[in-house]
């Protein structure tokens, strides 16, 4: 962890730059759902523009599973990546950083300066395996903490992928009064069985490398083997099964005979990505972030799915990938039953799930049309109920909320970043 408390932006005109740098920002003691509390959270973020004078520029873009705060910008000494949604940042792009305030923070539990099972512990050692389960629901209510700190009351946009479009749906549900806008990409309302079940064995994967020490494995170079298949498996849901077959079918890795000991092509493939992760990411953050994912659920505590996306009064975007097979157009379908979406967009991809970080241009059109309030395309007018087999809608008015900020109680080459 890195960085000294920083004061809130200043509010002023535009700014022009579309240039960041990672700040570190306390927020106090945190309130898990699991009843417990974790002590002296910091949250990492970076900022692209201003504030301006009435702090209500602010847009929020929330990171997948295995992301950062560098939404746009190059590789740098201590950032191992390069922004995983290029183009979408900066004066002129479809989020203009002369007109809004762009705020990206890394998520509670990560490993990317937020704090996670590699931080300082109260007792000044890393949390290892003391680190407390979170949900998805924690991850919101830390970001909210940062927004608070930096003096935002409400989000101009709330918008994220994957995982991330989980927590901008959270947000949405969560503080109704804070998020004027809001567009869920790629993600569901509830993590599905079948997502959960994908997750299962890489978890074990993890847990089984004689390297992991029960998650007490710091400095040492940790359950890296398990991490590598773990990633393997996950990048097997990011695609499509026509879009490998196209790229790979049965064919051997170039110089190898599978036959003698030899790789097929999709083999190498997916052991490249799982060293890629290896180099640059956590396993217990790994470990901390999927079980978050898992325990996935809107509405949990709120009456179910159908009442949670009733308190939803942001004008809401949802938009679903024709072939992704791990959050399928389906469960896209059951987001936008909330009386509050205004658009259910599809983007047209062989890609699979990876194609929200491929398909910039449908995804950056989507995302403009949100902030603008722009027209709804006829086709992307959400449908008004669900078939019984599957979570059921409700076109009604959404009720009351109360004030801002009120918590409820009870690329092709681009995976990689999801």
């Amino acid at each position: 962890m890195s960085a000294e408390p920083v004061t809130p932006p200043p509010a002023s005109g535009p700014g022009p730059t579309a240039r960041s740098h990672r700040r570190t920002q306390p927020v106090g003691t945190l309130a898990l759902e699991s009843g417990t509390a974790l002590e002296d959270v910091r949250v990492s973020y970076r900022t692209w523009g201003r504030l301006n004078a009435d702090r209500s520029n602010a847009v929020l873009v929330l990171h997948a599973l295995t992301g950062d705060s560098l939404v746009v910008g190059e590789r740098a000494p201590g950032q191992p990546t390069a922004g995983w949604w290029p183009g979408l940042i900066g004066p002129g792009a479809p989020i203009d950083t002369d007109e809004y305030f762009v705020i990206a923070p890394d998520v509670l539990g990560g490993c990317r300066g937020t704090t996670g099972p590699s931080a300082p512990a109260p007792d000044g050692r890393p949390y290892g395996s003391s680190f407390p389960s979170i949900t998805v629901r924690d991850q919101v209510r830390a970001e909210a903490l940062l927004a608070d700190a930096l003096d935002i009351g409400t989000f101009a946009l709330v918008v994220g992928g994957s995982v991330g479009g989980m927590r901008s749906l959270e947000w949405a549900a969560t503080f109704p009064g804070r998020v004027r806008r809001c567009v869920v990409l790629a993600a569901s309302a509830a993590a599905s069985a079948d997502q959960i079940a994908w997750s299962v064995p890489q978890l074990h994967a993890i847990r089984l490398d004689p390297g992991f020490h029960g998650g007490d494995y710091y400095p040492g170079p940790g359950p890296r083997s398990g991490l590598e298949v773990a990633r393997q498996i996950a990048h097997t849901t990011y695609r499509s099964a026509d879009e490998l077959g196209a790229r790979f079918g049965g064919l051997a890795q170039a110089g190898e005979e599978p036959l003698h000991g030899g790789r097929y092509a999709v083999q190498s493939y997916l052991e490249h990505h799982g060293k890629k992760l290896v180099r640059r990411f956590d396993a217990n953050s790994y470990l901390v972030l999927t079980e978050a994912m898992n325990s996935h659920d809107v509405g949990r505590g709120r009456g179910g799915v159908e009442a949670a996306l009733r308190r939803v009064t942001a004008e809401l975007t949802v938009a679903v990938v024709s072939s992704d097979r791990l959050f399928t157009p389906a469960d896209g379908e059951v987001v936008a039953q909330a009386p509050a979406c205004r658009e259910l967009a599809v983007i047209d991809s062989p890609y699979g799930h990876d194609a929200f970080l491929i398909e910039t241009e449908q995804v950056f059109a989507v995302i403009t049309r949100a902030l603008a309030g722009a027209p709804v395309p006829p086709a992307n007018r959400p449908p008004r109920r669900v078939e019984p087999a599957t979570r059921q809608g409700c076109a009604e008015p959404a009720p009351g909320v109360g004030a801002a900020g009120q918590q409820d109680t009870p690329r092709l080459v681009g995976s990689g970043l999801w």
